[in-house]
């Protein structure tokens, strides 16, 4: 079946969206970023600090929340830039990550060397150089676009 002009227009153009050719630029990203990413780390340095002392649930319940609410509005602004973030160094750094919490909270007892790899993770993906944050893992190259 050959699809219509009309299907290849409305494909192409959600691709165009999904995949700007340049990642789009929102002036309040820089900003809510800086204070997420803050919010984000300090919640999270509650989390793991507290683990190892055998802190309970309900005295985590506030720095989770705020760990995992914080952590979806980062990703979330990532992916509304260009969704082609996920197929780069930067996003399946935050990809892996969220695999080695989810396996943290699916083996309680071992959350916490879980919940460390991921949070070694994380410091890489924030820290690599360029050239590993922009590498397609699609198109096998680096993907220059200014941050």
């Amino acid at each position: 079946m050959d699809p219509t002009g009309a299907d290849r227009s409305a494909r192409s153009n959600l691709m165009a969206l999904l995949f700007p050719e340049a990642p789009r630029h929102f002036p309040w990203a820089r900003p809510a970023q800086l204070v997420l990413r803050s919010l984000h780390i300090a919640a999270m340095a509650m989390v793991v600090g507290a683990l190892p002392f055998g802190a309970p649930f309900e005295a985590l319940r506030l720095p989770i929340l705020l760990t995992l609410a914080s952590g979806v509005l980062l990703f979330a602004i990532d992916l509304a830039r260009d969704l082609a973030i996920l197929s780069q160094g930067s996003g399946v750094a935050v990809l892996l990550k969220l695999g080695l919490l989810g396996l943290g909270a699916l083996q309680p007892a071992d959350r916490l060397p879980w919940y460390l790899a991921a949070t070694l993770v994380a410091s890489v993906g924030s820290h690599m150089p360029g050239s590993w944050r922009h590498f397609s893992f699609l198109s096998w190259k680096v993907m220059r676009y200014p941050d």
